[in-house]
């Protein structure tokens, strides 16, 4: 079993900006792709984020490419989601999730393990 736990998430000001980590514990997720989602009020949970085991490749969602960045420390098995240039669209609860392989992916059956989630708001 894999425990994911998200922090650091919060209410900001847009143009703000806030780190989100995500640890996990129970097993090691360091030879896994690790994923960031989101699901705003009334929408469907939505891809934002994703990086290869190593850490050597990233993916984004159009909308918040060059304001948020994904990056790993396998040794802490934490994983983290910098957001910068935060608007009030990126309102929504976030979610880190594991990856069943190396490889990562935008679809939500690609992951198998996630974590609660943490609130972002940002306001106007």
């Amino acid at each position: 079993q894999v425990q994911l736990v998200e922090s650091g998430g919060g209410l900001v000001q847009a143009g703000g900006s806030l780190r989100l980590s995500c640890a996990a514990s129970g097993r090691t997720v360091s030879s896994y792709a690790m994923g960031w989602f989101r699901r705003a009020p009334g929408k469907e949970r939505e891809f934002v984020a994703a990086i290869t085991w190593a850490g050597f490749s990233t993916y984004y969602i159009d909308s918040v490419k060059d304001r948020f960045t994904i990056s790993r420390d396998n040794a802490k098995n934490t994983v983290y989601l910098q957001m910068n240039s935060l608007k009030p669209e990126d309102t929504a609860v976030y979610y880190c999730a594991r990856g069943k392989n190396s490889r990562p992916g935008a679809d939500p059956m690609e992951y198998d393990y996630w974590g609660q989630g943490t609130q972002v708001t940002v306001s106007s």
